[in-house]
């Protein structure tokens, strides 16, 4: 499950440094970077429902916050 998780970081955050550098190289004259943008909000929306499937099959469980009254 962690390492689900890990490659889905680690893609989220090489789609984010492409579309930093297409927009540093073409300066937005370019689809490139529109498209790498387009597929960090898919890796994004992806790991979100991956992580809601993964806790509604029990294959992860919340803790959630404790607090104190």
């Amino acid at each position: 499950m962690r390492f689900i998780i890990i490659v889905a970081f680690i893609l989220i955050i090489g789609s984010l440094a492409s579309a930093l550098f297409f927009m540093m190289r073409d300066r937005g004259r370019t689809p490139n970077m529109m498209r790498s943008l387009m597929l960090r909000v898919g890796f994004s929306v992806a790991l979100f429902l991956f992580i809601l499937f993964a806790n509604w099959m029990g294959w992860i469980h919340s803790t959630g916050i404790h607090m104190s009254p």
